[in-house]
């Protein structure tokens, strides 16, 4: 099990890209995109994907 440390907590977008980025994790999707500019927290929204789905192979 994957477990995520952080001090910070999904914010602002952040909330509802994890969600459709899992939706669509569970509905076998190929391909998803995400988008934002540099220090827009991509990052930590996969690594919060990552923990949801209990997988690094997304």
């Amino acid at each position: 099990m994957f477990q995520l440390v952080s001090k910070y907590k999904p914010s602002g977008d952040q909330p509802k890209a994890i969600e459709e980025l899992v939706k669509g994790i569970k509905e076998n999707k190929k391909e998803q995109v995400l988008l934002g500019a540099t220090g827009t927290g991509k990052t930590f929204t996969i690594a919060n994907v990552i923990k949801e789905v209990n997988s690094p192979v997304i």
